[in-house]
């Protein structure tokens, strides 16, 4: 690394560093997962139909993946910091729009400007703790980020369902603003110098417009995979487009995405490779759950909600001790041993019937939870070892896109199991057989998702590079 890239290290505080990158990483997910109790209060307002609900949600997911991978290459040319807060900024200004927005149209709009301004910051904060933290520490700080992420995603559904109910669904956005004008002020005045080690490259225009188009067909043919005939062409084309993708990327000088960072990096390409599979086996049991606890138990929404803060919770508590273990132990086999604990809850959790005590559920969470804590820091920290600084953005930003994507393959899974057992029906009483056995199909396949998965994480312990923390 030259001295040029060297000295923001040394004049960035690594404390004050890790304080503001862990604010708006609490931001960004509690932002993701409010809105969810909210739509039907927002649908009231609008006179929204479930198809505009379900764009507002799609819209912040498919804004946040098309951009990961460009705005994260675009920092390691221009500087991290300066993406970094031109994402919070826009952040900013997208939820102080939507706390005043008039349609839903132009609330679909800004929820976009939202995911946009997400990715910015996803795609720089841990390329930007990376550059700044010492490689013997730097997995306690990823854990201490990601317990802010699960805190982020546990308060949003709660803090949620309390502002609207009293107050109105406007201020979960208006409460928001002073906050996150709050980390941008601390960005500001206190990430110091600027990371930029691939300064001078040129920036794939053409292959971010390629890779976006591509990843947008085929998101919307995964979120609509029953409900629109067109939808298996549309997975088909976007997944010819990304492969032609890779192929381009792979004749350029400067591309987006460096292909041989892939190819000639083992702990690189399976450490994403069991991000996407573990979040594919993971992301779809709260929503099972959160139907289940409802329909076949009959708790109220807000005694599920409570029982479903139990597994994100359980993360975040043990997301610090599982980054400290990385420094101690090779990543990997921390990350693997996470992985096998989700293989084991979701194997549980896939013999629940319609009469299983609650405390049985709440065991199951609990070990789900310790399983993706144990995961998700130290796999984070094998990733950004396994790379030189230069890549830092790409690869920040590549591992985010392989969550986003294992979140879609989760809840097409899901979808398609539950449109096979109940067509177009919604849950009730008389139906709940059904469900039942549409959640048991899924947490088996999740199981076996998992299973995959640990084969892949296994692939890589014992590398060298896996060893690095």
């Amino acid at each position: 690394m030259s001295a040029a890239s060297e000295s923001p290290a040394a004049s960035s505080s690594p404390a004050a560093t890790l304080f503001i990158v862990s604010a708006v990483q609490f931001l960004t997910p509690f932002m993701a997962s409010a809105i969810g109790v909210a739509l039907p209060a927002i649908g009231r307002d609008f006179g929204a139909s479930a198809v505009q609900l379900s764009l507002i949600q799609m819209a912040y997911i498919l804004a946040s993946s098309i951009l990961l991978l460009p705005a994260g290459r675009f920092a390691d040319i221009h500087g991290r910091r300066r993406v970094f807060i031109a994402g919070t900024g826009l952040i900013i200004l997208a939820t102080l729009a939507l706390a005043f927005a008039g349609s839903t149209r132009f609330f679909i709009l800004f929820r976009l400007f939202q995911g946009f301004g997400a990715a910015m910051i996803t795609a720089t904060s841990f390329a930007i703790l990376t550059s700044v933290i010492p490689p013997e520490r730097r997995g306690q700080a990823m854990g201490i980020i990601i317990a802010f992420v699960y805190a982020g995603l546990a308060a949003g559904p709660t803090l949620s369902g309390v502002i609207v109910t009293h107050i109105g669904w406007r201020w979960i956005f208006l409460l928001m603003v002073p906050v996150e004008i709050a980390a941008l002020w601390l960005a500001v005045t206190q990430l110091k110098g600027e990371w930029a080690e691939s300064r001078g490259e040129s920036f794939d225009w053409w292959g971010s417009a390629l890779f976006a188009a591509a990843l947008t067909l085929l998101i919307t043919g995964l979120t609509r995979i029953t409900q629109v005939r067109m939808a298996w062409g549309l997975v088909l084309v976007g997944g010819i487009g990304l492969v032609f993708f890779l192929v381009q990327q792979k004749k350029k000088q400067s591309p987006l995405l460096d292909v041989n960072l892939i190819l000639s990096n083992a702990v690189f390409a399976l450490s994403n490779i069991a991000t996407l599979i573990n979040y594919a086996a993971s992301f779809g049991v709260i929503f099972l759950f959160s139907l289940y606890l409802q329909y076949a138990q009959g708790f109220s929404p807000q005694a599920a909600g409570l029982i479903l803060v139990v597994q994100p919770v359980t993360q975040a508590l043990l997301s610090p001790l599982a980054g400290r273990l990385s420094d101690r132990w090779p990543p990997a086999r921390v990350a693997t041993f996470g992985m096998g604990l989700c293989a084991v809850g979701l194997m549980a959790a896939a013999q629940i019937g319609q009469d299983t005590p609650i405390k049985g559920i709440i065991v199951v969470m609990v070990i789900l939870g310790m399983g993706f804590g144990l995961f998700s820091s130290p796999n984070m920290s094998a990733i950004m070892s396994s790379v030189a600084s230069k890549h830092y953005g790409t690869a920040s930003s590549l591992v985010a896109t392989m969550r986003t994507q294992g979140m879609l393959v989760s809840m097409a899974t899901v979808t398609v199991i539950l449109s096979h057992y109940l067509g177009d029906q919604p849950v009730t009483t008389e139906n709940i057989a059904f469900f039942i056995k549409s959640m048991q199909l899924s947490l088996i396949l999740f199981s076996f998702m998992s299973l995959v998965g640990i084969g892949f994480s296994l692939g890589r312990v014992g590398s060298k590079k896996a060893g690095q923390g």
